[in-house]
């Protein structure tokens, strides 16, 4: 058991990238997070606690190395009514419930399943995330000064061009440079720009172990089972079709029914340190591939 679950080569075969590229999706998950929070309608901490937690426990228990999981908008947008009518305690009992769901599925090898979805549904969910994410980011672009759109052209000029450059061009993730480069320049020009700070204020603590405080009976099953199926069923589905594309551009194989039991053990944890639930993030996932990650250690 220790052998399948804690292979060396999939820890320390890759320190370098594996720890830069970990570093890029680390930076990136935050405003994420904060957002999804939002979207759920909790506390920012929230979201940010569901990241940390999950991004950690997959990267032991999951079957996809290299993968990123943490909070997302898909379960997000799931949780909406459950928070508005219950609050965040029924939330947490949910995330619980659809833990255990996914183990239950990962112990019916329901992960098999993925093999019959055609390659153009993974091709058509990659081009729609892609146009899903680009919308987003237009509100950021809209009604604001001169400065975003020099910081935007900025960005993609060292994200696309960094790598060009001779003997350094590799060293480094051309987003993490991306990012450290003009943190730099707008801290110390003192460039007037929305901050991530203004998304919602960061946690100032680590999370703690939390039991939800609901009353244990079948009415409050009743609240909570409808949205833990549906968090349960989106959570794999992305997840193990996230699965699928990181197969394809890394060129190896997953274990799709240790990635269900994975994430059911992951939602746990999150919901016993005062997180949401999520699942992988396809996003992020084709980020910390594409700065060079490939290991459980990113």
């Amino acid at each position: 058991m220790v052998k399948t679950y804690f292979k060396k080569d999939e820890w320390f075969g890759n320190i370098k990238n594996d720890t830069l590229a970990g570093i890029v999706v680390a930076l990136a998950l935050i405003p994420e997070a904060i957002a999804f929070s939002i979207i759920a309608g909790v506390d920012p901490k929230i979201g940010l606690y569901a990241s940390f937690c999950i991004a950690v426990v997959i990267s032991f228990v999951g079957g996809r190395p290299g993968m990123i999981s943490a909070a997302t908008g898909a379960m997000a947008l799931l949780m909406v009514t459950l928070v508005k009518d219950h609050g965040l305690q029924y939330l947490l009992a949910a995330t619980l419930l659809t833990g255990v769901f996914q183990i239950i599925a990962g112990y019916l090898q329901l992960g098999r399943f993925m093999s019959f979805v055609p390659r153009a549904v993974v091709v058509g969910f990659v081009n729609a995330l892609a146009i899903l994410i680009f919308m987003a980011q237009l509100p950021e672009l809209t009604n604001v000064t001169w400065h975003v759109y020099a910081l935007t052209i900025a960005g993609l000029g060292i994200i696309y061009l960094f790598p060009y450059i001779p003997k350094i061009g590799t060293m480094l993730p051309s987003p993490l440079v991306t990012i450290i480069v003009l943190t730099i320049v707008v801290f110390f020009m003192g460039i007037d720009v929305r901050t991530v700070g203004d998304m919602g204020q960061l946690p100032d603590t680590l999370p703690i172990f939390l039991f939800p405080d609901i009353p244990l009976n079948l009415e409050t099953l009743w609240i909570i089972l409808p949205y833990s199926i549906s968090l349960a069923i989106v959570g794999l589905l992305e997840s193990l079709m996230t699965s699928t594309i990181v197969d394809d551009l890394t060129d190896t194989t997953s274990d799709a029914n240790r990635e269900c039991k994975g994430q059911g053990v992951a939602n746990i944890a999150s919901g016993l340190m005062g997180g949401m639930a999520g699942c992988a993030m396809i996003g992020q996932s084709i980020i910390n591939v594409k700065s060079g990650g490939r290991g459980r250690l990113s």
